[in-house]
């Protein structure tokens, strides 16, 4: 700082009156702290601190538990940098409670089915298109990741994300798993708009399940499991997906290269800009989903 001319700058000018003020204890307004709660991160003084596992805590939340956020230092932490939580297949259960609800409505109301499948244009030329992705209804993307009709498709599917699901949603954290599940299951259905018949319905989260297929194989590799299982169960189903009549491969293949680019990004981004690598890879991604369906749509237009 530039010293003002005619008055020195000593001693006397760099006393308390310079220093900032304190914050008040909020049961004691009288009495300054530097001193904050763990949990709820209120200033409390020397008569309101309470000894806790790390620092200290105000008699407030020490009587309910702690109804406050804990320190981030304190916070258990994945893999991938996520919050560790006390059931961490919570977002897997919801996951299989939406697809098996959706199952029992279709197979109550057809019509239901019709609304929410994966169809580019419908009626087909020479009729005039009425419904389809093409037409506007890009919501199909979603509603048909958690669409099944027949009970062997949803058993498979719902066993996969149990298996895959849960030991992922553990290491990654619940934000970046459901960014990850949502990422390949939109890229496989955003390939099958773009390469399959617009007239044919594609239904099914096998997108998004091969993309935890793929992010799975990603984080045995960063832990240096043994991949052969993975890789064995992951061979199996892609000569299925080849093998089987009836069976959108494009969705498989773009939920797999999603899952495993965004499972990559996932498991191995630095630590000092963690964040920012894993979900910029994951909008990346669905920016490559918009420009596919933007493309598929402007030819069937």
């Amino acid at each position: 700082m530039e010293q003002a001319p005619g008055h020195p700058q000593g001693p006397a000018d760099q006393g308390p009156q310079n220093a900032p003020d304190l914050p008040t204890c909020y049961r004691h307004p009288d009495r300054e702290t530097g001193i904050r709660c763990t949990r709820c991160e209120r200033p409390i003084c020397p008569a309101c601190m309470v000894s806790a596992s790390v620092g200290f805590q105000c008699p407030d939340c020490v009587r309910t538990g702690g109804t406050g956020p804990a320190p981030a230092a304190a916070r258990p932490r994945t893999l991938a940098g996520g919050t560790a939580t006390a059931d961490p297949r919570l977002l897997t259960k919801i996951l299989i409670g939406v697809n098996v609800a959706v199952f029992i409505a279709v197979n109550v109301s057809t019509p239901l089915l019709e609304r929410l499948v994966l169809i580019g244009a419908w009626p087909p030329p020479p009729f005039t298109p009425a419904s389809g992705v093409a037409e506007g209804q890009w919501y199909r993307l979603i509603t048909s990741m958690f669409t099944h009709k027949e009970i062997w498709h949803i058993a498979f599917n719902m066993l996969s994300l149990w298996w895959l699901g849960g030991p992922l949603e553990a290491a990654l954290g619940r934000a970046r798993y459901l960014a990850l599940y949502f990422t390949s299951g939109l890229a496989g259905g955003a390939l099958t708009y773009l390469l399959a018949s617009p007239g044919e319905a594609s239904l099914g989260a096998s997108g998004a399940i091969f993309g935890l297929f793929g992010a799975t194989a990603v984080l045995m590799r960063r832990l240096n499991y043994d991949m052969r299982p993975i890789i064995a169960l992951l061979v199996i189903n892609l000569i299925f997906t080849f093998g089987w009549s009836n069976i959108a491969w494009q969705a498989h293949i773009g939920g797999l290269v999603a899952g495993v680019v965004a499972g990559y990004a996932m498991v191995h981004a630095p630590r000092e800009r963690r964040a920012l690598v894993q979900y910029g890879t994951c909008a990346a991604l669905l920016t490559v989903v918009v420009i596919m369906t933007m493309l598929r749509t402007a030819q069937l237009a």
